[in-house]
């Protein structure tokens, strides 16, 4: 059963992704062009801000704002559709949107995704929160924390070492198994897959992780 205090703060959290999404960001995109600051790396950082401001701060909120992950759920593939709909329209949100790929399709449903699978195979939505924190902040803080050495995207160690400390350390909450599934997140996000991109390995990885943990080595876990 939805309880109604659910359903009020899905209401908040979709306005609150609503305001970073078209109305900060943009503000932010307009404030970076205005000092001079190209055009793609612009976007990049709008896009990491939007991971840990949107993505982020919803996966924090969802485990003491819900009971179920089904709301969650229903929020995470709707903004998906929406942003997809919106693409195939030619409507692209030029502040943070790349035309080429489709990362913030993936980032919503694999948001959704692994907070609802985690809920659903330990009563816990920690468990599936902490593998979308790895994704949406570890992964902006590894991002940014190489565009401000090397002043474009690249990979590097450097970035991977900073994602692993923060990865890491969150997931020392849920035990054992939790500071490996930061430490592989923030190992496999060096690389570049061909068929899928970091939004989906790292949360998918560190999951998997968990899962085996849950099954199979129950004393890892902090559960």
């Amino acid at each position: 059963m939805i309880l109604f205090e659910e359903l009020a703060a899905a209401v908040l959290l979709v306005s609150w992704v609503a305001f970073v999404v078209a109305v900060l960001t943009k503000a932010f995109y307009n404030w970076m062009r205005s000092r001079g600051i190209k055009h793609d790396v612009a976007v990049y950082y709008n896009r990491k801000l939007i991971h840990i401001l949107a993505g982020g701060v919803c996966a924090v909120a969802v485990p003491f704002l819900f009971k179920t992950a089904i709301l969650p759920f229903m929020m995470a593939m709707s903004l998906a559709v929406l942003t997809f709909t919106l693409r195939k329209m030619n409507r692209v949100m030029y502040w943070f949107q790349i035309e080429e790929n489709f990362y913030e399709v993936s980032f919503c449903i694999m948001w959704g995704t692994i907070i609802t699978l985690g809920w659903f195979i330990s009563g816990d939505l920690w468990f599936g929160a902490i593998p979308v924190l790895f994704m949406s902040i570890g992964d902006a803080v590894t991002g940014v924390a190489r565009n401000l050495v090397y002043g474009k995207r690249t990979k590097s160690w450097l970035g991977n070492l900073i994602m692993a400390a923060f990865s890491m350390s969150i997931g020392a909450a849920l035990g054992v198994a939790g500071i490996l599934a930061g430490g592989a997140a923030s190992f496999v996000e060096h690389f570049d897959f061909r068929l899928v991109d970091d939004n989906v390995i790292v949360p998918l990885v560190s999951f998997l992780i968990l899962a085996f943990a849950k099954i199979y080595a129950p004393w890892m876990l902090n559960l």
